[in-house]
């Protein structure tokens, strides 16, 4: 395996989360629009619901970036987002320059802070231990886990 392709978040209202993921953390639309779910119509109860709004959103530069697929059914996505350490995928994190900076700004947006900015040991992120990091953690409008961290030099 080369890296991580993308990561896919289920959404219950995509203009809301457009604000947030595009217009608040900046990261850029490439593509908006109906896609079949990939043959897999038996994911839903009802076969015929086998489209869904799909937004994909890059963030960084280059192969150091990626892409974000957030996804809505028709009629709404259901079920509510898992909490840390539950089964499943209960967060992802992005690399970035000034968090504190993206902090405030998150902030003063109203976003639910789990985290603010604070300390942490390279060592938990399968480094060498004994450099600083940051990290904050905070929800995305529908409940998601988000996390930030930088390095400090």
């Amino acid at each position: 395996m080369n890296g991580v392709s993308h990561v896919a978040i289920g959404v219950r209202d995509m203009e809301r989360s457009l604000k947030f993921y595009r217009d608040l953390l900046g990261l850029e639309v490439r593509f908006d629009g109906t896609q079949p779910t990939g043959g897999m119509p038996s994911l839903y109860a009802d076969p015929a619901k086998g489209q869904r709004r799909a937004a994909h959103l890059h963030y960084g530069q280059g192969a150091t970036g990626g892409f974000l697929v957030l996804s809505e059914r028709p009629g709404g996505t259901p079920g509510e987002a898992i909490k840390l350490d539950q089964v499943g995928i209960s967060h992802f994190s992005w690399w970035v320059d000034d968090i504190r900076a993206l902090h405030a700004k998150l902030k003063a947006a109203g976003v639910k802070i789990l985290v603010p900015p604070a300390e942490t040991d390279s060592g938990g992120y399968g480094e060498k231990p004994g450099r600083k990091f940051l990290t904050c953690l905070f929800e995305d409008p529908d409940g998601i886990i988000l996390q930030l961290d930088q390095r400090v030099e």
